[in-house]
């Protein structure tokens, strides 16, 4: 029993692999069958029948009688070996032998993929060929179509075209032999032969038409358009020199003569037909026209600029040395009562020397503007830039005279608030020995001392002739930082001071009961009489502090609303 079922086991496996390989090979079997089916059922025939409605002459019959034969094989001898090889396949399959099997489904692939190919081939060549067939009926229409419009529109408008109207009319009389050829080819079923005709011909068409429409547009540019800009400039170019204007800078009748000899030129182009270069270089030209017309222009603004300016822009530079004369004259008085730096004292000598180089360059412009040889678009720029460089030394000159009027001022500034600052030392030091002090701290008493130095150092320095007011307000500004300063811990002095007072009186009423801080408050009152305010305070608030904390709180807002 040991034995049977492992041998049953194993038969059993066996048999398992067995149906298995046995399915796989049927349902490749059944795959290539398909695949065969779908060969038989490509849509040939039918396309066989739209050859047969074609001319079935020449070429066309002669393929169509090639894929019909093609064809036939293939159905009825070719499909039905692949029968036979298929039931083959299919008994050495029921008979278990699988590697027979493996090699004819083999070979069925393969002639099915050589079939299909073939199939596929032909299939192509018939769309091309009806394609074909098709597609010169619907061409050849819209090029005769084409062909016709041209030859209307060139004997209707033959002026227009000048001498490209012949060699256009030679290029279309070519036509008429390619649509000959066409039909003959088409009549005797050459459908292919006859799609080359066609393909040459919408390339020649393409070319040939759009000659059609642009060259009569290009002729009245070059014959019409662009000399009739050649003739207004020529006039107008004369008419400007009759007027006093120099435009031989210019170069504008030269370049119009060359641009005639090239009109020349392009009209042998266009007879040849020859116009891509032509309407590139016209392009150009009426360019360089526009150019000619903006260049005349421009002369014409600077004339109007040079006549209406010219006088003015005189009138502004002796204003200029004028008024630069004028302030060096008072700048040499002011440097009597101020000291100024050599930069400053420099700028009017400097302003009028280059207003005098101005007016050198003024007086020659005007030599060009009465000899009237000389382009007025380049006076024009000559004038502006005159202009501008008066207007800036006009500016920093003024500049120049608004600081020397501001001494003065700053002197009188100045001198007000060193008084102010006296002042203000004054009170600080009244306020200080008006106060119930013991003393004034040698710390403070230095201070003042200091401050009284610092304006004594202004005084010295408002008394110097000439007068150097950026000395002085360096030194000003010093004294009165420091006075501010001196003024500022006064207060915060007299401030602790009376806050001590209102402590120890505060603190009195524990003296008695408290020796620890009786004690306290004496040394308070002792720094107090020598004169250590900060460490008086300290003592006194701490000692309260002891005793009653908060209390400085309490104090101190007490003391704020007493003053």
């Amino acid at each position: 029993m040991k034995y049977i079922i492992p041998t049953i086991i194993v038969l059993c496996v066996i048999l398992a692999i067995v149906f298995i390989f046995r399915r796989k090979h049927r349902n490749e079997i059944e795959r290539l069958d398909q695949k065969k089916l779908q060969i038989q059922n490509k849509p040939v025939l039918e396309e066989l029948t739209k050859v047969k409605a074609l001319n079935m002459n020449g070429q066309t019959e002669e393929m169509f009688e090639r894929w019909r034969n093609k064809w036939t094989e293939l159905m009825d001898v070719e499909m039905p070996k692949i029968d036979v090889l298929l039931f083959d396949a299919e008994e050495q399959v029921d008979k278990f032998h699988f590697g027979k099997a493996t090699e004819i489904e083999k070979e069925i692939e393969s002639r099915i993929t050589e079939y299909d190919q073939e199939m596929v081939k032909i299939l192509k060549e018939l769309d091309e060929l009806i394609g074909s067939e098709e597609r010169n009926r619907i061409e050849i229409e819209q090029i005769k179509e084409q062909y016709r419009a041209a030859r209307k529109t060139l004997l209707a408008h033959q002026y227009s075209y000048g001498p490209a109207a012949n060699p256009i009319e030679k290029r279309l009389e070519k036509f008429n032999p390619q649509f000959e050829e066409y039909d003959q080819l088409t009549a005797s079923g050459n459908y292919l032969n006859a799609r080359e005709i066609v393909v040459k011909l919408n390339e020649e068409g393409q070319v040939l038409f759009k000659l059609i429409n642009e060259i009569p547009a290009l002729l009245t540019e070059i014959q019409h358009k662009i000399p009739s800009d050649i003739h207004e400039i020529r006039n107008g170019h004369r008419e400007m020199e009759e007027q006093s204007y120099f435009l031989a800078h210019l170069e504008i009748l030269e370049k119009l003569d060359r641009i005639e000899e090239n009109l020349v030129e392009f009209k042998q182009k266009i007879a040849e037909l020859d116009i891509a270069s032509v309407q590139h270089r016209v392009v150009e030209i009426k360019d360089e026209i526009e150019s000619f017309y903006d260049a005349l222009e421009k002369e014409v603004i600077g004339k109007r600029f040079v006549e209406n300016n010219f006088a003015e822009i005189g009138e502004l530079l002796e204003s200029a040395i004028e008024a630069t004369e004028k302030t060096a004259k008072e700048a040499d008085t002011v440097q009597k009562s101020y000291r100024i730096s050599q930069k400053e004292a420099d700028v009017p000598v400097n302003c009028k020397q280059q207003l005098l180089s101005l007016r050198q360059n003024y007086e020659l412009l005007s030599i060009e503007v009465q000899e009237e040889q000389s382009a007025y678009s380049s006076m024009e720029e000559v004038l502006k830039e005159l202009k501008t460089s008066i207007e800036q030394l006009f500016e920093e000159q003024e500049q120049f005279a608004d600081r020397m009027k501001s001494l003065r001022i700053d002197e009188n500034k100045a001198r007000a608030t060193l008084n102010n600052q006296k002042k203000l030392l004054h009170e600080t030091e009244r306020m200080l020995h008006k106060a119930n002090l013991p003393g004034i701290p040698e710390e403070m008493d230095a201070r003042l001392e200091e401050a009284a130095e610092r304006i004594f150092v202004v005084v010295n320095n408002l008394q110097e002739i000439p007068l150097n007011m950026e000395t002085v307000n360096k030194n000003l500004e010093i004294a009165e930082k420091c006075i501010v300063d001196v003024h500022s811990s006064a207060i915060e002095m007299l401030e602790n001071v009376q806050l001590i007072q209102r402590i120890i009186q505060y603190g009195n009423r524990y003296r008695n009961s408290n020796p620890a801080m009786h004690q306290q408050l004496l040394e308070a009152e002792d720094a107090f009489r020598e004169m250590r305010y900060t460490k008086a305070l300290e003592y006194a608030a701490t000692a309260v502090e002891a005793v009653e904390p908060g209390s400085m709180k309490k104090i101190q807002v007490l003391a704020k609303s007493e003053v």
